[in-house]
């Protein structure tokens, strides 16, 4: 027994024979659509045509997904003010563009210690582009970098 359902016509429960011969007779196909429903649902359509509209739907719904693409910016614990605005300006067209913002600190040999002043810097970088995006999460230590990423506000 299944469920047949169709354009112009009432949902009917019938034996799965006579779903057959009623598409045969309507020169369509019966095609399932919810093998798991109590009983299954099938519907009376034209299967090529349905496939054609299904590869449409899909090839239209690609085309709307938009890629995320992540840029990456890297400071040191020390870097300077004129540095550090530089890079923020770079930040601020890469979210603007609607990217997501990947920010490090790399500590070189013994910097390590400050992890700190890797910390406060991401933290200022993050504060400074609160107009443009809101962090993901708090800077996280990666071995020897300190991270956060910085995703775009939506319009």
């Amino acid at each position: 027994m299944v469920r047949v359902v169709g354009e112009g016509m009432e949902p009917t429960i019938m034996s799965t024979k006579e779903a057959l011969v009623r598409a045969y007779n309507e020169g369509l196909d019966l095609v399932m659509i919810s093998p798991n429903a109590n009983p299954p649902v099938c519907r009376i359509i034209e299967y090529q045509k349905y496939l054609y509209e299904q590869k449409k739907k899909d090839k239209e719904r690609k085309a709307n997904s938009t890629k995320v693409v992540i840029k990456e910016i890297r400071l040191s614990p020390q870097t300077d003010d004129h540095d550090f605005e530089f890079k923020l300006n770079h930040a601020k067209r890469f979210l603007k563009e609607g990217n997501k913002v990947k920010v490090d600190v790399f500590f070189r040999g013994r910097s390590i210690v400050y992890k700190e002043q890797g910390e406060t810097q991401l933290l200022k970088f993050a504060e400074a582009l609160m107009d443009y995006g809101k962090p993901e999460a708090m800077p996280r230590l990666e071995g020897k970098r300190m991270l956060i990423i910085i995703a775009p506000k939506k319009q």
